[in-house]
C-alpha cells in the first residue's frame, strides 16, 4: 500500500450507543465513496449493555467493510483504543467517538492537514464545543494542565476524532485513562503532531459518559504521562536520585550530630534532627533500591506486550 493509494481504518470505541451506530457508519460511507479511499470500519464494544453487540452481529454479515470487536466487561476507551490499534490493517488510522458529535466529514480536512504539514499525528480540535457547560470548563482545566505538564502545545488533547499514519500508534501504551494523552505520547517518541479545527455536534442519542468525578483520576494520569515522557526506560534515574538526595542530607545531619558528640557535646537538645537524619537515611536507601528494582523490572519485561484482552467477532481465522 503505498502513500498515494491510502487504506484507512476507521477505529470506533462504543459503549451503549446502539441508536447512533447505523447513522454514524452511513455518514462514513458516504465521505470514503466521494473520496474513493479503500477503508475498514472496526467498531469495538466496550462491554455494552444496550442492543449494541447483537447490532455488531448483524452488521459483519452485512456490511464488507465492518469488523467487530466486543469486550465481556467494560475496559476503558483506552483499551477499546488499543484494541482497534492492534488489529487496524490500514496505513492510516482514523479514530472518532460513537456518539455522533465527531462529524465524519472532518476526517478530509485532517488529510489535508496531515499532507500540507507532513504530520504523523493530526489530532481534531473542538473549537466550538456543544456539550454542557461543565465538561467545557473541566476540558479548559484539563487541556491547561496538560499543556502544562506536557509541553505540548494544542488546545484539545481529548478531542475522539484524530487521523494517525499506522507506524504511530505500534507499541503505544494505552491504559486506564492515557486516550487523553495520546498527542503528548507520540510526540514524545519524535513524531510530528499538530491539530486542526473540526465540528463538534450536539449529540442526538444516547447519554455521556464523562463525569466531573473523572477530573480526579486525570489527574493521576497526568503524573503518569509525566513519568513516562521523562524516565521511561531510565526509571532509576528519578527513584534513585530522589534516593541519593535524601541520603546526602540524612549524612550530613548525622556526621554533624556524631562530630558533636565526639567534641564532647551532648546531643539531647538536637534528637528530633537525630531522627530526621536517621529517617531521611531509610527513605534514601528505600528509594535507591526502588528504583534498582524497577530497572529489573524492565529489564525482563521490556519486549513483552499485554495482548490478548479483546476478541474478534467471529473469531477470525488462522492467517488472516
Amino acid at each position: 500500500m503505498t502513500e498515494e493509494t491510502p487504506l484507512f481504518s476507521v477505529v470506533i470505541p462504543l459503549l451503549n450507543e446502539s441508536d447512533n451506530i447505523i447513522p454514524l457508519l452511513k455518514e462514513i460511507s458516504n465521505v470514503m465513496g466521494r473520496q474513493a479511499w479503500p477503508y475498514e470500519v472496526l467498531l469495538i464494544d466496550d462491554g455494552s449493555t444496550d442492543a449494541t453487540p447483537q447490532i455488531l452481529k448483524k452488521l459483519i454479515r452485512e456490511d464488507p467493510h465492518v469488523r467487530a470487536f466486543i469486550f465481556r466487561a467494560h475496559r476503558g476507551k483506552s483499551a477499546a483504543l488499543a484494541c482497534g490499534f492492534q488489529n487496524a490493517r490500514g496505513n492510516y488510522v482514523v479514530t472518532l467517538d460513537g456518539d455522533l458529535q465527531d462529524s465524519p466529514e472532518e476526517i478530509t480536512t485532517l488529510w489535508k492537514v496531515m499532507k500540507e504539514e507532513n504530520a504523523d499525528l493530526v489530532s481534531g480540535w473542538k473549537k466550538k464545543r456543544n456539550d454542557p457547560w461543565h465538561k467545557i470548563v473541566s476540558s479548559r482545566i484539563f487541556n491547561a494542565f496538560a499543556r502544562g505538564i506536557t509541553g505540548l502545545r494544542l488546545h484539545d488533547f481529548n478531542c475522539g476524532l484524530k487521523l494517525y499514519r499506522a507506524v504511530v500508534i505500534r507499541d503505544l501504551p494505552l491504559y486506564g485513562e492515557l486516550h487523553r494523552f495520546i498527542p503528548a505520547l507520540v510526540s514524545w517518541r519524535g513524531f510530528r503532531v499538530t491539530e486542526a479545527p473540526v465540528i463538534h455536534r450536539p449529540r442526538k442519542f444516547g447519554k455521556s459518559k464523562y463525569g466531573i468525578e473523572r477530573m480526579f483520576g486525570m489527574v493521576v494520569d497526568l503524573l503518569t504521562v509525566a513519568f513516562l515522557t521523562r524516565y521511561e526506560g531510565k526509571p532509576s534515574h528519578l527513584f534513585s536520585g530522589f534516593g541519593l538526595v535524601f541520603l546526602a542530607v540524612g549524612v550530613l545531619i548525622n556526621a554533624h550530630l556524631l562530630l558533636t558528640k565526639l567534641l564532647g557535646g551532648s546531643i539531647a537538645p538536637h534528637y528530633p534532627y537525630m531522627v530526621l537524619g536517621v529517617t531521611l537515611l531509610l527513605i534514601g536507601l528505600q528509594c535507591v533500591f526502588f528504583g534498582l528494582l524497577a530497572e529489573m523490572v524492565l529489564y525482563f519485561f521490556r519486549d513483552r506486550g499485554s495482548r490478548g484482552f479483546c476478541h474478534s467477532f467471529p473469531p477470525e481465522e488462522p492467517g488472516r
